[in-house]
């Protein structure tokens, strides 16, 4: 019961995911990703050893269809997972298993994909990878958050849905700098899009201080630059 949007941006070389479903702390099982290596969603009945193993696969050089065999391969119950990987080069790779519930499928567009299970019809997944398509000059991030905006409009899962959360990578930096969710909530997507808008201008100030800690702000005039 989950939906989710993945993909590397043509311009920045960026990685990003995001998803939301009616589980709570979603945003943990379901989103991996390493810079300048790749990107795995891993959900249905989720285990996130695959994604981990997926991102070690993808490190060791392996290609997207290459890292998706290896991850199903790795697992006895490979037919109660839904699997979405992306490499360094953009290329996608999807599974979604026989016990998988419905309805359930893919979609692939140019270096991203969108999967879910059961949402309220496949119309779902069209919908989000549309978004995600719609504004192709936008920020990654602001991208990934219509997406998932569209495939709640377009009915999103039968049960309300109670958590979001979105990651994204930036080239040159070797750890994820945008990292967030929301739980237990009634609109976390909307809460996920609340904290993208505050977490923005603080981004780079907060990588500063990791790269450059001589020469970096103090946290507290980081955060006056982000309006609550």
């Amino acid at each position: 019961m989950t939906f989710s949007i993945a993909a590397l941006c043509p311009r920045s070389g960026a990685l990003g995911c995001a998803m939301a479903t009616s589980s709570m702390a979603a945003g943990a099982r379901v989103l991996f990703l390493e810079p300048e290596v790749g990107l795995v969603l891993t959900q249905a009945r989720t285990d996130p050893r695959l994604g981990a193993f997926g991102l070690a696969r993808l490190a060791a050089g392996r290609n997207a269809e290459e890292a998706l065999a290896d991850i199903i391969a790795s697992t006895p119950h490979a037919s109660w997972r839904q699997l979405a990987v992306i490499d360094r080069r953009g290329a996608v790779a999807v599974h979604t298993g026989a016990d998988v519930m419905a309805p359930k499928g893919a979609r692939i567009g140019e270096s991203a994909v969108a999967i879910g299970n059961a949402v309220a019809s496949e119309r779902v997944l069209d919908a989000i990878l549309a978004g995600f398509a719609a504004s192709p000059e936008a920020p990654l991030t602001d991208r990934l958050i219509e997406a998932l905006e569209a495939g709640l409009a377009a009915g999103g899962e039968g049960i309300p849905l109670g958590s979001a959360g979105l990651k994204a990578t930036r080239p040159g930096i070797g750890y994820v700098p945008i990292d967030l969710r929301a739980d237990c909530s009634e609109t976390p997507i909307a809460d996920v899009k609340r904290y993208w808008a505050l977490w923005a201008p603080m981004v780079d100030g907060y990588v500063q201080r990791a790269l450059d800690p001589a020469n970096a702000l103090p946290a507290a005039a980081i955060e006056s630059h982000s309006s609550p």
